[in-house]
């Protein structure tokens, strides 16, 4: 892992740098858990957009990639030929594309109503091609998924019954599940319950489901616990890691492979110092399991707290007595939420076992249909 210290000094900033020994690092990490209980791992790539880091994923043994746009999985189809769609991309412009690319790949597609049902099929008879279907069922994150058994079992019939689709099985979404349900494990316990009754109740009528897909990065490691029908998990930020995940217990800052390499540009103010990157470098979600903790870790200042961010300002709140860093040095930050810090940065800089970096470009920035 690298401080600021290790990087050259002529490296313009505000910049993401990313350590390719700590990404191969977690991604073994990942792949090996799923080895040892019998679960395939299919990577989101929300975190990452990037076919270097798929590229990486696929070979630690994915089985495919996880997307949310059609036109990430259109800008990342070299790097896999296996894609999950887990959003609800049925609409009239994004259904035509994914059943194009259904033609040259495996494509699966969450949903949760009948409209996008018709849709899909729709979209696949046009194309000539076949859309694998996944049922969309809310567990308690409360966003998307159908929510009941019985209307699950209503849309696993109606896919069943279009020939340009094929029913594949279920999605779900823990994320309201925070790593300390490991301690209380009721939460698992009642997924695992509202999935056995939809497997029940669609064995019933006849239908089957093949993969039973969830999963998170706050649950990965416990994934395997309390839930007999999960075939596959879609962790996405594991692979770069951040302030929340930190604050979670789930990892430590020498797990967070990803970090904005920022200058300080003022010290005017008594007890702060301001860096050159605010939302539009570091994004502006505060901490999820300690929002008090401000938006990001300071490495070289670890009792410091980024307490306000603009669109170009960093302002970091200096501990009492503290003496502040001197004009223009560098600070090394982990953001709170890697994801859309990713999202913001064209390019980053990969960085090897031997410390040479190398721009590596956000392949998949700002495909947002």
């Amino acid at each position: 892992m690298f401080i600021a210290a290790d990087l050259p000094p002529d490296l313009a900033t505000p910049c993401l740098v990313v350590d390719g020994p700590t990404v191969e690092r977690n991604i073994a990490a990942a792949a090996a858990y799923c080895r040892r209980n019998q679960l395939a791992l299919r990577p989101h790539i929300k975190t990452h957009k990037s076919r270097r880091v798929a590229s990486l994923q696929r070979a630690a043994g994915a089985v495919g990639l996880t997307v949310a746009k059609v036109g990430e999985a259109e800008c990342l189809r070299n790097e896999h030929d296996d894609f999950l769609i887990a959003y609800p991309a049925a609409d009239p412009i994004r259904a035509p594309r994914l059943a194009h690319l259904a033609r040259a790949c495996t494509v699966r597609v969450a949903v949760d109503s009948l409209a996008a049902v018709d849709s899909l099929a729709a979209a696949a008879a046009d194309s000539g091609s076949t859309l694998g279907i996944l049922v969309d069922v809310d567990v308690g994150f409360h966003r998307t998924g159908v929510q009941s058994p019985q209307e699950s079992l209503e849309l696993a019939r109606a896919v069943a019954g279009h020939r340009e689709l094929r029913l594949d099985g279920l999605m779900y979404y823990p994320g309201h599940i925070s790593p300390r349900s490991a301690d209380h494990p009721q939460p698992f316990l009642r997924i695992a319950d509202t999935l056995g009754d939809i497997l029940d109740l669609w064995s019933a009528h006849g239908l089957s489901a093949t993969i039973v897909s969830g999963g998170s990065t706050p649950t990965l490691l416990e994934s395997h616990r309390h839930n007999p029908f999960l075939t596959e998990i879609r962790p996405g930020t594991y692979v770069y890691n951040g302030a929340n995940e930190i604050r979670a217990g789930l990892v430590a800052a020498a797990d967070c492979a990803a970090r904005v390499l920022a200058t300080v540009v003022s010290t005017a103010v008594p007890g702060k110092c301001v860096v050159d990157c605010g939302t539009k470098t570091l994004a502006a979600d505060p901490c999820g399991p300690a929002p008090a903790t401000g938006f990001g870790l300071v490495v070289e200042l670890p009792e410091a707290k980024i307490v306000r961010l603009t669109e170009e300002h960093g302002e970091i709140e200096l501990p009492r007595g503290t003496d502040p860093p001197r004009l223009y040095d560098r600070l090394t930050l982990i953001p709170n939420h890697i994801c859309p810090c990713v999202n913001l940065h064209n390019a980053f800089w990969w960085r090897d076992a031997s410390g040479r970096l190398t721009s590596s470009p956000v392949d998949a920035r700002g495909q947002l249909v």
